[in-house]
C-alpha cells in the first residue's frame, strides 16, 4: 500500500473514531483479533553479530519465534530494540525488515520521534510511516525538558501534531532519556486531538493508571502496561494489552493470560501465573536486554549474546537464576496446558 493509501485509510478511521484494529480489517482482507480481544505485544530486542551489525537472519528468526507464541503486535524499535544506540538509516531498515516479514499478519508500531528539533522529528516520524507501520510512536520525554510545565509539552506537541499531518500515533512514557510520565491533563489532550491510537504505560503505580483507564473509554485508544506485576489488574480493568520486556522471554505465557484472564473457570491459575511472573521479574530484569538473549537462545532463538549499549557480561550468579527461571517455566506449560513448538 503507498504512503497516501495508508494516510487516506487512516485519515477515514480518525474521522469515524473506529478503532485501529477495525480499520485495519477492513482494509486488508485477513483475520485481525476481534475488538474485545486482549493482546500481547512485545517489546522487541535487536540481535547483533559479533561485528555489532544487526543480524537480519536472527531477526527473522526472533518474529517466527514470537509469532508462534502467539502475539497479536509487534513493538519494534523501542528501548528493548536498543533504539538510542541505532542510526537513523538502522531504525529505519530495522522496522522495514520486521514489516516486511510480519506482511500485515498483525499491526506494527515503531518509535519515530527521534531529531534535535520538533520539526526533525516530525521528519522523522513520516520517514518511520512509510516503512509500512501502523502507527508511530513518540516518546513523551522528547517533547519537553525535565523541569519544563506540562504547558510547554502541549504546546510542542501541538506543533509536532500539526506536522505530521494524519499520522496515528502512540505514546511511550520511555525511561530514557527521562521518564515523563503523562498527567491526566496531557492525556486528556492526547485523547482529544483523535490522534492517538495505542498508548504504553510505564507509570507502574495503578490507582492512576486507573484514571488513565477510565479517560480512555469509548476511544480509539489502544492502552498497554508495561509493568509485569500490573498484568492481572490493568487487563481486567480495561487495558487492550500488556507489552513487558517479560515477554522476551516467554511470550506465550502472556497470550495465554491474555487470552484467559477473565474466564472464570482459569481465576486459580490466573492468580498463579500473576504471582509467578511477579516472582520472577527482577530476576529477568537484571542485565537486561542480554538476560533476554540469553533465555531466547536456551529456547532454541539462535541469536549472538551482544548488545550495543551494555558491555557487561552476565555473572555466573546471573546465569544461574536464569536457568532456574527456565525450569520454572516447563512448570507454568504443564499446568496451563501450553504446547510449545520445538
Amino acid at each position: 500500500m503507498t504512503t497516501i493509501g495508508v494516510n487516506a485509510m487512516f485519515t477515514k478511521e480518525l474521522s469515524a473514531h473506529t478503532s485501529l484494529l477495525d480499520q485495519i480489517e477492513t482494509n486488508h482482507q485477513f483475520t485481525l483479533p476481534m475488538k474485545d480481544d486482549k493482546k500481547f505485544v512485545p517489546v522487541m530486542i535487536t540481535p547483533f553479530q559479533s561485528d555489532l551489525k544487526i543480524d537480519y537472519k536472527g531477526l527473522s528468526k526472533l518474529v517466527d519465534f514470537y509469532q508462534a507464541a502467539g502475539v497479536k503486535g509487534f513493538f519494534a524499535n523501542c528501548l528493548s530494540s536498543e533504539m538510542y544506540s541505532l542510526d537513523a538509516e538502522e531504525r529505519l531498515a530495522l522496522v522495514k525488515h520486521v514489516v516486511k516479514q510480519v506482511n500485515g499478519a498483525v499491526p506494527i508500531v515503531a518509535t519515530g520521534s527521534f531529531g534535535n528539533t520538533i520539526a526533525e522529528r516530525a521528519e522523522f516520524t513520516k520517514k518511520m510511516f512509510d516503512t509500512g507501520v501502523n502507527a508511530v510512536i513518540l516518546i513523551t520525554s522528547h517533547f519537553a525538558e525535565a523541569n519544563e510545565s506540562d504547558a510547554i509539552l502541549i504546546q510542542n506537541l501541538e506543533q509536532y501534531l500539526k506536522l505530521t499531518g494524519t499520522i496515528p500515533l502512540g505514546t511511550y512514557e520511555c525511561p530514557s532519556p527521562y521518564k515523563r510520565i503523562l498527567t491526566p491533563e496531557v492525556f486528556r489532550y492526547l485523547l482529544s486531538t483523535n490522534r492517538l491510537v495505542y498508548h504504553k504505560d510505564t507509570t507502574i503505580d495503578f490507582d492512576k493508571i486507573k484514571v488513565k483507564l477510565e479517560m480512555a473509554k469509548n476511544s480509539n485508544l489502544e492502552f498497554y502496561d508495561a509493568h509485569t506485576p500490573n498484568t492481572v489488574n490493568s487487563l481486567q480493568h480495561g487495558a487492550r494489552g500488556i507489552s513487558c520486556i517479560a515477554g522476551n522471554f516467554y511470550p506465550e505465557i502472556f497470550a495465554w493470560m491474555c487470552k484467559n484472564v477473565n474466564n472464570a473457570s482459569q481465576a486459580e491459575n490466573v492468580s498463579w501465573l500473576q504471582s509467578e511472573l511477579t516472582r520472577a521479574d527482577s530476576i529477568i530484569s537484571t542485565n537486561y536486554p542480554l538476560s533476554s538473549k540469553y533465555f531466547l537462545n536456551k529456547r532454541g532463538v539462535p541469536i549472538e549474546l551482544i548488545c550495543r549499549n551494555n558491555s557487561n557480561q552476565l555473572t555466573d550468579a546471573q546465569k544461574k537464576q536464569l536457568d532456574a527461571t527456565y525450569n520454572d517455566l516447563s512448570v507454568w506449560h504443564n499446568r496451563l496446558g501450553i504446547k510449545v513448538q520445538k
